[in-house]
């Protein structure tokens, strides 16, 4: 068996950053960053599989668990965090988990990445059970909380995914649903807050939106399911409605969006249940 190798922690291509012009460096940033959607996108067999399993089990009442560390773990909880706002579903049935709990949001927690049952506890902590799906996401692939995390879910039955960027590291021994986006050495010699980083937020997103779409939270195009939480969103949801039924009269659509406090329901009570507006 090949040695296994850490990819983002090579050197950079990119020397002596330190003499480059301002321009200079960020032409080079933006020439690294094109080349993540293309590794992304040779990953989509991996993550159609994973997508699949998650929305088979969410469509059964399960959750889909993130757990990370560092950048990996922050870009989880964005992830979850922006479910129940885009598509109106509760809290708590997309999770994002971080080493060193929420204060590691803001700052970086010392050692807490370290501890290879940690992981477990915290998803415990949240009654995980064979019903859910766990997503270890780490760039390096090596992190203990993460991959620990990983392996006493798999012991006790439980549905893993990871999100890496290493090929052959540890992470995707204990999931069953390997994705592994590879980038390359990143611009500054392991700096994974970029490429990997950058790829990370694109699976998360392709992951989130594509399992909400199969789990009818999306129709057409629109977020018929959003939550109407400033005036910006209500605004939008106006003009859906307005759209979608024909109606022209703002106030009176904004009435009843708010009255019904979805899209999906101030749709159905204008075609289902009132006369068009004359």
């Amino acid at each position: 068996m090949a040695a296994f190798i850490k990819i983002t922690e090579q050197p950079s291509p990119h020397r002596h950053l330190e003499q480059l012009s301002i321009r200079e460096l960020l032409i080079r940033i933006n020439e690294e960053d094109k080349k993540v959607p293309y590794a992304v996108e040779k990953a989509i067999p991996a993550i159609e599989a994973l997508v699949s399993a998650i929305t088979d089990k969410m469509l059964a009442g399960g959750r889909l668990f993130y757990l990370g560390a560092g950048t990996s773990g922050r870009l989880g909880i964005v992830d979850a965090s922006e479910c129940p706002p885009t598509f109106g579903v509760p809290h708590g049935l997309v999770v994002g988990l971080i080493a060193g709990g929420d204060q590691a949001i803001r700052k970086a927690v010392e050692y807490a990445e370290d501890d290879p049952d940690q992981g477990w506890r915290d998803l415990q902590a949240h009654q995980v059970s064979t019903k859910d799906v766990v997503v270890g996401i780490a760039a390096s692939g090596t992190t203990p909380y993460v991959v620990g995390g990983l392996k006493h879910c798999q012991e006790a039955g439980i549905v893993t995914g990871c999100i890496t960027c290493n090929p052959g590291a540890p992470i995707t021994e204990v999931a069953d649903y390997p994705v592994v986006v590879v980038v390359g050495p990143e611009f500054i010699t392991g700096s994974t807050r970029m490429k990997s980083g950058t790829a990370q937020k694109l699976v998360l997103n392709m992951i989130s939106t594509t399992v909400m779409i199969q789990l009818g939270r999306v129709e057409d195009n629109k977020m018929v399911n959003m939550q109407l939480s400033n005036e910006k969103l209500i605004d939008r949801g106006v003009r859906m409605v307005m759209e979608k039924t024909g109606w022209q009269d703002y106030e009176q659509v904004k009435s009843v969006l708010l009255a019904q406090g979805s899209v999906k329901k101030a749709i159905e009570a204008i075609l289902q249940q009132m006369p068009s507006p004359r």
